[in-house]
């Protein structure tokens, strides 16, 4: 496995390996890798000829007081795990590396932003979309591998590929769990012991909402009302974010489930910001 941080010299090989003919995925992560992460490199190792992870812990999609100074890292862990899963290349740069100092220029979809982790924080997607087109200028990728958590983000970078005609095939990939239903995320290493024990109330929440769905319940209000009294009982050292009923694709709130929705929540335990989301059939 190659490792590259210098973005410059990665695009360079990218583009030798497209005169090649070989094809190019791309799995873009902020490090710290756990089992979600390798389920992603899992999913798009056969779908490539040349696989690219890249772990940059993004500076312009962290907003003041949120926790880039103190986001969990493993350099050496995560080169390993990347090795293991097949990777060809580990691409590692520096902020410095991936913006000048006179940086002007941004990619947004705001009328996806508005909502859910948008307006939790603020400028935090015009920081994903800019480094997401960044590094699928740098990799000439072919295809690229998400993970569902981040559904909104998902959306939108799906949003942003389709308004700017980037030549590139976006895949998407179910949550991965802990065995109680938690799920998995960097994050998780900021809790506590108590606070680990407590969390998977998150994703139980989830399910029974779902549950009041399929057997009739329609209101939008109610149903975010009836899993804030289950977070209020079965997490009480929770604090609610949000909890939104959306349109899964516009990621815009909807009055009724009358068609398939996203419940989605964001959860503060302890240090961690935790979010989850379930998709309703109806």
């Amino acid at each position: 496995m190659q490792i590259l941080t210098d973005p410059k010299t990665l695009q360079a090989k990218c583009l030798e390996w497209r005169k090649a003919g070989l094809t190019i995925g791309l799995v873009p992560t902020m490090g710290f890798f756990h089992e979600g992460h390798l389920a992603l490199m899992e999913k798009a190792r056969p779908l490539c000829d040349k696989l690219i992870v890249s772990l940059f812990v993004n500076p312009t999609q962290f907003g003041e007081n949120e926790d880039l100074d103190k986001y969990p890292h493993d350099f050496d862990g995560d080169k390993a795990k990347a090795q293991s899963m097949g990777t060809d290349l580990l691409f590692a740069p520096a902020p410095g590396d991936m913006y000048d100092n006179d940086h002007a220029t941004w990619i947004d979809v705001p009328e996806l932003g508005e909502h859910l982790c948008g307006a939790a924080r603020p400028g935090h997607f015009r920081g994903v979309c800019t480094v997401v087109t960044k590094l699928f200028m740098l990799s000439q990728a072919d295809v690229a591998v998400f993970g569902q958590k981040d559904w909104q983000q998902l959306a939108i970078i799906r949003r942003m590929v389709r308004d700017l005609n980037i030549p590139i095939r976006l895949v998407g990939h179910e949550i991965v769990r802990e065995a109680d239903g938690l799920a998995l995320s960097s994050r998780n290493a900021y809790l506590t012991e108590s606070e680990r024990a407590a969390a998977p109330a998150i994703r139980q929440g989830l399910l029974k909402i779902a549950e009041s769905v399929t057997n009739g319940e329609r209101d939008a209000e109610t149903i975010k009302e009836l899993l804030r009294r289950e977070y209020t009982t079965n997490l009480p050292d929770g604090r609610v974010d949000y909890i939104e009923v959306v349109d899964p694709d516009a990621i815009t709130p909807v009055s009724e489930a009358t068609s398939t929705v996203l419940v989605a929540v964001a959860v503060h335990l302890g240090k961690a910001r935790l979010i989850d989301n379930i998709l309703i059939e109806v």
